[in-house]
């Protein structure tokens, strides 16, 4: 029987259309436990590659016969050859191809709406890492914030839509993923815009992103304005989008928020997020539409891909916005937090400009789930 390449590509367009696969995992099974390729309906069986070296007949039992099959691992060449097998054994079935390196980099381009003056919002959701950024397009110009390292998917995107990268904004100095911002605003001629509050110990020059700022794209006036969010880090800014859309960074997601640790000033911290949730956001109309920069869990996408909810909604029923008590909420965002992320201070020391690893390297210290977030 045949054995298929199957891209991250075409692995992100089932989970968009949440599709029926059947992933066979042959990493050991800490890493699977840790990170996995995720799709709502997704099923999963994870048996590690060294336990198969001898053949696939114990397992052909637990495959099923009326769904694809694909074979994922680290890099490629264990999933290759585990499909190798099962086709030996008659099962049409496919592999990863690139593996989980691949997955972790596949950004896809989903449109979350038209802006008034003929402008359009898309979101780039990196589902093997949680990630999301954006790009406004208006008038010919596109602004993007909170890239990844991978800058050619939105040069290339970019291009396919006829415009050009006047901006790039970061929400926050990142700590769980390399920033492709300042590459990316060199590469395009752009204007790079960070908290400055953030970029004390920077290397680089960039323009000031402070409360108030407002920047306009393209000839049709799409307004980006800056609002001052400390919490998850001291300079955390968001950006409200044509009066119409809230890109909360990494203070506010759908079903979680920021946690404050990642800088080592969680308990310093902890006041500033909480004025931020619970002062300056309930200050917000209810309807603006809240577009986080990561997700947890994939439930968090919506039926069209987005991964996006109204402000009011969330104010509603995510259990981080709704603790009265102040020494709860301390608790919570203090106390029993989840892993960090891995090379989190050095991914720091990167998007600070103080080392400059290389592709390799970048990829490794990237390599994990999303962990910006306390629930």
């Amino acid at each position: 029987m045949s054995v298929n390449a199957m891209s991250s590509k075409e692995v992100a367009q089932k989970v968009m259309d949440q599709e029926t696969l059947f992933i066979l995992d042959v990493r050991n099974e800490d890493a699977f436990q840790d990170w996995k390729v995720e799709g709502k309906n997704f099923t999963y069986l994870n048996v590690p590659y060294f336990d198969l070296l001898d053949g696939v007949g114990d397992i052909m039992d637990q495959l099923p016969k009326d769904q694809d099959i694909l074979v994922v691992c680290a890099k490629e060449g264990s999933s290759i050859m585990v499909a190798e097998m099962l086709s030996e054994e008659g099962l049409d079935v496919s592999y990863l191809s690139g593996g989980m390196k691949a997955w972790s980099e596949h950004l896809e381009p989903v449109k979350v709406g038209d802006l008034a003056d003929g402008g359009e919002l898309y979101q780039f959701v990196r589902l093997g890492k949680g990630c999301l950024s954006y790009m406004v397009l208006s008038g010919g110009e596109a602004a993007v914030i909170d890239a990844t390292r991978m800058t050619s998917a939105y040069t290339a995107f970019a291009g396919e839509k006829g415009v050009e990268i006047k901006h790039v904004f970061d929400t926050h100095l990142h700590a769980d993923h390399i920033s492709g911002g300042r590459l990316l605003a060199e590469r395009a001629g752009g204007s790079y815009w960070l908290p400055p509050k953030d970029a004390t110990e920077v290397n680089f020059d960039y323009n000031k992103l402070e409360d108030g700022n407002s920047v306009t794209i393209g000839t049709s006036t799409i307004d980006i304005q800056a609002l001052y969010t400390p919490g998850h880090t001291i300079g955390s800014t968001s950006f409200i989008v044509d009066g119409h859309y809230l890109l909360s960074g990494d203070i506010l997601f759908i079903d979680s928020i920021g946690r404050p640790d990642l800088a080592g000033m969680a308990e310093d911290w902890v006041g500033d997020l909480r004025e931020s949730l619970y002062t300056r956001y309930r200050g917000l109309q209810d309807d603006l539409i809240v577009l986080p920069a990561h997700f947890m869990v994939i439930e968090e996408l919506n039926a069209d891909g987005t991964v996006a909810r109204s402000l009011g909604d969330l104010l509603k029923e995510n259990h981080g916005l709704n603790i009265e008590d102040e020494g709860e909420f301390r608790k919570l965002v203090t106390e029993n937090l989840p892993p960090q992320p891995n090379a989190y201070q050095e991914i720091r020391e990167t998007n600070m400009g103080k080392i400059s690893p290389d592709e390799e390297t970048q990829r490794e210290m990237e390599i994990g789930p999303n962990r910006c977030a306390v629930r």
